[in-house]
């Protein structure tokens, strides 16, 4: 396999699935809209990340074979910054904003994710830390392109569809806590099997 398949399927979940950007906006309008109004934004979330996971593919697969030096620092910084990115999301609390006017469409979602820090330190650290030696450039970039799209196109109408009602079951109760606190340790437990225990060679 061009990459570890079970290690990034459980990293690209914890981080598709817990709060940021992308899906306080899915959230946000499916409470305001509903899913089947969503859809066209939802689409656009999901297509556009990967408009980041091809060109930022190629150029990580290249560095690694040119740089390997710059590479092994990029795949150390960008696990500290998904690091930080679950310490923030264990002390988020979800809110769901109602809206008014006509919903946001496709295009409106296609440029969520390539305006969103989050995804593309996601996207960097898919390629520094899951890719397994040997890989190359194309094989890599379509295995965590098609993981990324299945759990995109599984959580997102999740965000959209039942954001309001996740909202009202759990927000301000001890379950709203557990659950981020829950999320942000598979994310850090992810971010640390891929540096000690498996992922692209050092």
């Amino acid at each position: 396999m061009p990459v570890e398949l079970i290690a990034l399927t459980l990293f690209a979940l914890s981080q598709i699935g817990t709060p940021g950007p992308a899906n306080m906006a899915l959230l946000a309008t499916g409470a305001g809209y509903g899913l089947r109004r969503a859809l066209p934004f939802v689409a656009g979330v999901v297509v556009g990340k990967q408009l980041i996971i091809w060109p930022l593919g190629f150029g990580l697969m290249q560095l690694a074979q040119s740089a390997p030096g710059v590479f092994l620092a990029m795949k150390y910084l960008s696990a500290a910054y998904i690091v930080y990115l679950a310490w923030r999301v264990a002390n988020m609390r979800l809110k769901a904003d109602q809206t008014d006017g006509p919903p946001p469409g496709f295009l409106a979602g296609l440029i969520v994710h390539p305006l969103n820090p989050k995804a593309w330190g996601m996207i960097t650290a898919a390629f520094t830390s899951f890719v397994t030696p040997g890989a190359t450039a194309f094989t890599a970039t379509v295995s965590i392109a098609a993981v990324l799209l299945a759990c995109q196109t599984l959580l997102h109408p999740i965000w959209a569809g039942a954001g309001q009602l996740i909202a009202a079951t759990i927000q301000g109760t001890r379950a709203e806590r557990f659950v981020f606190l829950l999320l942000s340790f598979l994310t850090v437990a992810t971010v640390f099997y891929a540096l000690f225990g498996g992922g692209i060679a050092s």
